[in-house]
């Protein structure tokens, strides 16, 4: 007759299983560990890229206040409309427009140059740079009247000059920067920026350092025109250095380029 088996002593290890239904006790603590761990590293990463990231700032669409302007518009370098001063605004001040979407207001800017007008649409606002998305009843059409018949008198003022500036910055589509889109800046939008820009989006340059208390600036060629569309899609999204004359038209400023002289940095 045959002597027994022995059968090990001591508990039996705890072994995990994928499938089952609940993880052994024994595994347990060190399996919250590891979770807590992952947890942690996952969040500490987040945090660390998320502060790499430029701050978007506070622009956006001013959605459920639908806009009725009148002014005088200013086709060039960017469809502008000047606006008189009024009850919310005591100096006059200068609105950039835009159209829906990827798309500029130049056609409808264009015949209405240095011409009373009145405007409708939503507001895109960041800080105290204001855009208009053009659209609604009126869109943008001669004055009627309608909106405010002072404004058929408003004659605005002169740009005052400020000099020649080298300025060191970004190119960016006006109406992204904004607040359409957040960020509207860097070189993850460069794609959208060129694409607002070919569909006639305003070109705004974004400065490292103020003049006059301002780093916005809408762009323009040196005689005041729009820039060539070829040089602008080849400079967005980048830092560079440019050199022109400022001037400035109520609350925004005018860099008039010289589009020799961009240097990337």
């Amino acid at each position: 007759m045959s002597a027994p088996t022995a059968k090990p002593s001591g508990a039996k290890a705890p072994f995990f299983m994928g499938w089952a239904s609940k993880p052994p006790k024994a595994l347990r603590p060190f399996l919250w560990m590891i979770s807590a761990l992952l947890i942690g590293l996952a969040a500490g990463a987040a945090l660390s890229i998320s502060s790499t990231v430029n701050n978007p700032g506070d622009g956006g669409f001013v959605w459920g206040q639908p806009q009725k302007l009148a002014g005088v518009v200013q086709a060039y370098p960017y469809p502008l409309l000047r606006l008189p001063a009024d009850a919310d605004h005591p100096e006059p001040r200068t609105m950039l427009l835009a159209g829906q979407g990827k798309r500029g207001a130049q056609k409808r800017a264009e015949p209405l140059n240095g011409l009373a007008a009145e405007a409708s649409g939503v507001l895109i606002k960041r800080g105290d740079i204001d855009m208009l998305q053009v659209g609604g009843k009126i869109k943008l059409r001669a004055s009627q009247g309608e909106v405010n018949p002072a404004a058929d008198s408003f004659v605005p003022a002169d740009p005052v000059p400020l000099g020649r500036w080298k300025l060191n910055g970004e190119i960016c589509d006006g109406k992204c920067y904004q607040g359409a889109m957040r960020p509207g800046q860097g070189l993850a939008h460069k794609a959208c920026a060129n694409l607002c820009l070919i569909g006639g989006a305003p070109p705004v340059f974004v400065s490292t350092a103020p003049v006059d208390g301002s780093v916005f600036f809408l762009l323009a060629d040196q005689s005041g025109q729009p820039l060539p569309q070829d040089w602008l899609l080849d400079s967005t999204a980048v830092s560079v250095s440019l050199e022109g004359e400022v001037t400035r038209l109520d609350n925004i400023l005018i860099f008039a380029v010289d589009t020799s002289s961009l240097q990337r940095l």
